[in-house]
């Protein structure tokens, strides 16, 4: 296969060399060119024709969301990864970028890195997304599996707490499901999306200034109670603990699970030792395998999975992987994960009128 071409947008020259020695030493990738200011880029895309671009958000003249705006006008589907700093500054514009319809985001090593151990933390985390985010989608094949059936609920058997894991392309697709559920949600709702520390809070204040219902980050020993959303704090694991008639959550910085921290699989697994067949899993777009493990986890506790198509997200890789488990009870295109949540929540309880009247829209 020819070698994945990125373009590098980036106003440091000591930033582009960097990247473009980190990216070099890829044998997969190869640096088509750099550009030292938004104008370029745009100047420069259809002479180098890239396959991702990676675009720096403080830039001065036309700045990173500008130029995203203009890429996004001109050049709708080529994959742009922003390279933003762990402020919270950066934190915010980088959720405006992913918004505005940014593939992914990488955050600029720290400043008392050395030079060799910053090479070595952008290779790692960027040439992957790179990998994932420019590379044919084969989970064509997957998607022609069967779904695994596994043995349904027992009728009755209500939905008690809904798990949602999601990685690359989770901030919007979240930002569609969540304002999708309606205030008088009757069971609480955990969510890990793999973001470093001060994106996790800024993103549940987005997503709450959008939604009926409340969401916050994760706190240690917070109860859960029906209509609130929960979001794992970045760089902690996330999962609860029953005690009495409450369920509490607990956060821990225990090792990072397929190199996450928060992994969905840590999440899923505790879902399934307290809630068992009450429990309803959702894995939405991402890459990697995270959420597999945790997955088969509720399902032979008896509780069911819905899965992301691979349309409707950016990366096929975590619903893809379920898929390819056995692990999905349905495939849901994006638009449809919430009316299908509801659904499977409405079915074994009595419905308050606003949930049924949502679910029959």
């Amino acid at each position: 296969m020819p070698a994945i071409r990125v373009l590098i947008v980036d106003d440091s020259v000591v930033v582009r060399k960097l990247l473009s020695e980190a990216l070099s030493s890829a044998p997969e990738v190869q640096v088509a060119g750099a550009a030292s200011s938004g104008a370029i880029a745009l100047s420069r895309i259809p002479q180098v024709n890239p396959d991702v671009i990676t675009l720096d958000i403080e830039m001065p003249g036309m700045n990173g969301i500008q130029t995203l705006t203009e890429i996004r006008k001109l050049y709708p589907r080529l994959p742009v990864i922003m390279f933003s700093t762990l402020t919270e500054r950066g934190a915010a514009i980088t959720l405006e970028a992913l918004a505005l319809g940014a593939s992914d985001y990488v955050t600029k090593p720290s400043n008392s890195a050395s030079l060799a151990s910053a090479m070595e933390e952008v290779r790692r985390e960027l040439v992957a997304k790179i990998v994932s985010l420019a590379s044919p989608n084969r989970s064509a094949t997957l998607s022609s599996r069967p779904v695994f059936q596994a043995r349904r609920k027992s009728m009755g058997q209500p939905v008690d707490v809904l798990a949602i894991g999601t990685s690359t392309g989770g901030p919007n697709a979240l930002a569609e499901v969540i304002p999708g559920l309606p205030r008088d949600f009757p069971v609480p709702v955990v969510v890990v999306q793999h973001m470093p520390p001060l994106f996790t809070r800024l993103l549940a204040e987005r997503l709450n200034a959008k939604s009926p219902l409340s969401v916050r980050e994760a706190e240690a020993g917070a109860k859960l109670e029906e209509g609130q959303v929960w979001i794992a704090r970045g760089d902690y694991h996330l999962g609860m603990v029953r005690e009495g008639n409450a369920v509490l959550l607990t956060l821990n910085q225990e090792p990072p699970e397929n190199s996450c921290r928060p992994a969905v699989d840590v999440l899923f697994r505790s879902v399934a030792q307290v809630y068992g067949a009450s429990a309803l899993g959702v894995v939405m777009t991402g890459m990697g395998s995270d959420g597999t493990r945790g997955a088969q986890h509720i399902r032979e506790a008896g509780g069911e999975i819905l899965v992301q198509d691979e349309a409707s997200s950016v990366v096929w890789g975590m619903p893809g992987s379920v898929v390819s488990a056995g692990a999905a009870d349905k495939i849901c295109p994006l638009p449809e994960i919430s009316q299908e949540v509801m659904r499977r929540v409405a079915s074994g309880r009595r419905q308050p009128v606003g949930l049924q009247a949502s679910v029959s829209r």
